[in-house]
């Protein structure tokens, strides 16, 4: 490795997990990774994964470092990143909003989207119209509301943690039982536990995945990441009882219903392919090049000297919730 690749140290856990830099791809331009806090004196680069803020106040911040704030929550989920005080601390955003200086969102490659196209739709089997998956209980864009009025109106069976009325069939391989299990249905509520621009997840793409029709609530620009007609839009018939109307009539009119495949036999749209030509590149090495072209660009006084960004009450905090989490690693 030449002497002048620059290191960059992933500083926290990611949701308490320690990152796998084993699988990160093999970059264009040379770079070293790590894990060890101990080396951030001389790590270019420092990537601190914003869920996990609490491992974060004893950070030191040396003379011409990069600071990288990583984060696939929304800014509802994860309201620090909203906090200019905080957030200034930080040199590079990586996150699923467009405008940060690495975007990382939860669209799938171009293999992806052609592997979907080159399938068949499954049989729809299932006696209910619609099915639901949800685990997590955070509710920010008011689906829980939304789900139990709609079930008023129309059948929905119901997965995952969160208030099933129905068990999986046979043993669960997760993503695959639940791909398999989506695509008997005609229709798969697909809602965002929080509404913020470009926080487009893996509730939309799995249903296209599994040949169904999502319904789709959250991100107003969903537009931007899916082709037009390829999915049902939550909020636009006034309310549930209007919505699932509209359902009932889609599954007795096999012909309107068809109508949402018909983007899997047309090119993807131009905007759409463009934003899946820049994912091609990995997220790990889109920094690796931003860093190489911020070293470039930085220069530090030599009398500078290491902060400590977030004070001595941050850094007392993170050392005690460190040594719990040492006393009860679960």
């Amino acid at each position: 490795m030449p002497s002048n690749a620059p290191l960059i140290l992933f500083y926290t856990s990611f949701f308490g997990r320690p990152v796998d830099i084993a699988a990160v791809p093999r970059c264009a331009l040379p770079v070293r990774w790590t894990l060890d806090r101990r080396r951030i004196a001389e790590a270019t680069a420092v990537v601190f994964h914003i869920p996990d803020f609490r491992e974060i106040g004893d950070a030191r911040k040396y003379p011409g470092q990069h600071w990288v704030a990583w984060s696939m929550e929304s800014r509802q989920n994860c309201p620090c990143m909203t906090n200019p005080r905080f957030m200034k601390h930080f040199d590079i955003t990586m996150t699923y909003e467009a405008a940060a200086d690495v975007w990382t969102p939860y669209l799938p490659k171009a293999g992806w989207w052609k592997a979907v196209q080159a399938s068949s739709i499954p049989s729809k089997t299932e006696r209910a119209p619609v099915v639901h998956f949800q685990s997590s209980t955070i509710d920010r864009s008011g689906r829980a509301a939304f789900t139990a009025e709609l079930a008023c109106h129309i059948e929905i069976d119901s997965y995952g943690r969160h208030r099933p009325n129905r068990p999986i069939q046979g043993a669960d391989l997760g993503r695959q039982t639940k791909i398999e299990t989506i695509a008997r249905y005609r229709f798969c509520l697909a809602l965002e536990n929080s509404i913020s621009p470009d926080y487009v997840t893996e509730k939309v793409f799995d249903p296209l995945f599994a040949g169904t029709v999502p319904i789709y609530l959250g991100a107003p620009n969903i537009d931007e990441f899916v082709p037009a007609n390829s999915y049902i839009d939550a909020t636009a018939f006034g309310s549930p009882a209007g919505l699932a109307s509209y359902l009932r009539h889609l599954v007795e009119t096999p012909q309107a219903y068809e109508a949402y495949f018909a983007w899997r036999s047309k090119p993807l749209p131009e905007p759409l392919a463009k934003r899946l030509q820049e994912l091609e590149t990995s997220r790990k090495c889109r920094l690796v090049t931003l860093v190489h072209q911020r070293m470039q660009e930085r220069h530090c006084p030599p009398s500078e000297r290491p902060s400590l960004p977030f004070g001595r009450v941050s850094l007392l905090r993170t050392w005690l919730h460190r040594w719990r989490k040492n006393r009860d690693p679960r």
